[in-house]
């Protein structure tokens, strides 16, 4: 899973991503609104934690030019003011969740969980799954039955990924820009050695799913179901 934090204060958004990323959450951070919303605009953020009060442009500002965008990418928004009127604004505006000043880490994670559960992402037990395998994103294990291997970051983000779009052929082009970042040097070479290991993974787990490869065409989930 892929997050998004728009926070001015550098520390205490430095501190959120570092225990973000404890989480096994891959966590990209913008310093001000205006990154933030060209940031949040690139669609490759599964969630975004967004404050109210930042320079050049405030949190509402951002989530309001989100939403005109069409952009539904589930945002939580941080943020010291407790006042009701300010739940309100913010969820007027199109926010999933709302989460005041100072908070504890298993919260915010559980409020993440929950947002992105809504939108369909995860389900009701978080794991996601296809065919015969289950993917926890949180802990990186992937399992069949009774055999299991823990993931890398990288690998659990690119399995997310096909699963979660698992009726669509993807592009190199597509997987590097959500799974390595838009802004990444990421080739289609490292595409094709992730996609190896995965393969390998699955093939060693028993299990019926395959990553179909269609030349020029994309990636795509396939179950067999008498592996």
């Amino acid at each position: 899973m892929k997050v998004l934090i728009v926070e001015d204060e550098r520390r205490l958004a430095d501190a959120i991503a570092q225990n973000l990323r404890r989480q096994n959450l891959d966590t990209d951070v913008s310093y001000d609104g205006e990154e933030g919303l060209l940031n949040a605009l690139s669609g490759v953020y599964d969630v975004i934690l967004l404050d109210i009060m930042m320079p050049k442009k405030d949190g509402l500002t951002v989530l309001s030019e989100l939403r005109a965008e069409g952009l539904q990418t589930p945002v939580i928004l941080l943020t010291a003011l407790g006042e009701v009127e300010d739940r309100i604004r913010g969820l007027d505006c199109g926010a999933d969740d709302y989460l005041p000043k100072p908070f504890r880490t298993e919260e915010l994670v559980a409020r993440i969980k929950a947002v992105t559960r809504r939108r369909g992402a995860f389900r009701q037990d978080g794991l996601l799954a296809f065919g015969d395998i289950e993917l926890n994103p949180l802990s990186l294990v992937l399992t069949r039955t009774d055999k299991s291997f823990t993931l890398t970051q990288k690998e659990s983000n690119l399995l997310e990924y096909l699963i979660e779009n698992k009726d669509i052929r993807l592009s190199s082009d597509s997987i590097i820009e959500k799974v390595w970042g838009y802004d990444s040097d990421a080739e289609d070479g490292n595409v094709q050695a992730y996609m190896s290991f995965l393969r390998k993974k699955l093939t060693a787990l028993g299990s019926g799913v395959r990553i179909g490869n269609v030349r020029g065409s994309g990636y795509m989930l396939e179950y067999d179901g008498e592996a």
